[in-house]
């Protein structure tokens, strides 16, 4: 058993990792690019495109979460076992913090490199788009909510099996679409609070917004879940163990 949680945890870890790394460092170190730069669109898919290809990477280990509100919602929606919650949300802001690292590592080999937000959340004067607190705490929560019930939809009983990395991958493209102006969109308190740390000042002054907004709406959603799907279709991802389990 204690294997087993440790495996989920490095799983959890990496898969944040990837996240933070693909991501945010998208929005560092090429977003803006001279001439050639990715933009918004090209951050919205590589977030997305992080959480798809980590899906199918590690998420048959630990459920594939990488955010402090999935596992909050699943654990909501009666599809993650309380025993994993504490532990998986330190995993993941570990892993969170460690490719914030990575990242910072890589952007300062640039000469004459500005950390400027740092991939950073914000709202008001730290928004892209100067968005105000309100705006800011309804897109973040709207956001979540819907991000977390298309997670537990697609990975429900009678949802078409071994696609769900694809439309969840997709969701999160979606949401950076439209939120990117809003708050730099997060979603993700792991996320939020890796590159807040570096940015420092304002930025982790207004963290708490990133932490509220997202776990609220993952905690509406998973209480919709359970009105929403079968009783029977809201169950803890254990795969490790259903494996085991499964007859020679």
């Amino acid at each position: 058993m204690q294997n087993d949680l440790s495996r989920r945890l490095l799983a959890e870890a990496l898969g944040t990792f990837w996240l933070v790394l693909g991501g945010c460092g998208a929005a560092v170190l090429a977003a803006a690019y001279p001439m050639l730069g990715i933009g918004f669109t090209g951050v919205a898919l590589a977030f997305g495109l992080s959480v798809l290809s980590m899906a199918y990477a590690v998420g048959h280990v630990s459920g594939g979460h990488f955010n402090p509100a999935v596992t909050l919602g699943l654990w909501a929606a009666g599809r993650c076992a309380p025993r994993h919650v504490f532990p998986y949300v330190a995993a993941q802001l570990l892993g969170a913090f460690l490719g914030a690292m990575a990242l910072w590592v890589i952007a300062s080999g640039m000469p004459g490199w500005v950390p400027a937000g740092f991939a950073s959340n914000g709202y008001g004067a730290l928004s892209p788009g100067k968005y105000g607190l309100a705006a800011c705490f309804l897109t973040e929560l709207l956001l979540t909510f819907f991000f977390l019930l298309i997670i537990i939809g697609t990975t429900a009983k009678g949802a078409a099996t071994g696609f769900a990395g694809i439309p969840i991958g997709l969701a999160l493209t979606l949401i950076h679409l439209i939120s990117i102006p809003v708050t730099n969109t997060s979603v993700n308190p792991a996320r939020s609070t890796a590159p807040a740390f570096f940015a420092g000042g304002e930025y982790v002054g207004q963290l708490w917004l990133f932490w509220v907004a997202p776990l609220l709406g993952a905690l509406v959603a998973g209480v919709v879940a359970r009105l929403l799907y079968e009783p029977n279709s809201l169950e803890d991802t254990l795969v490790i163990e259903e494996r085991r389990s499964r007859p020679a």
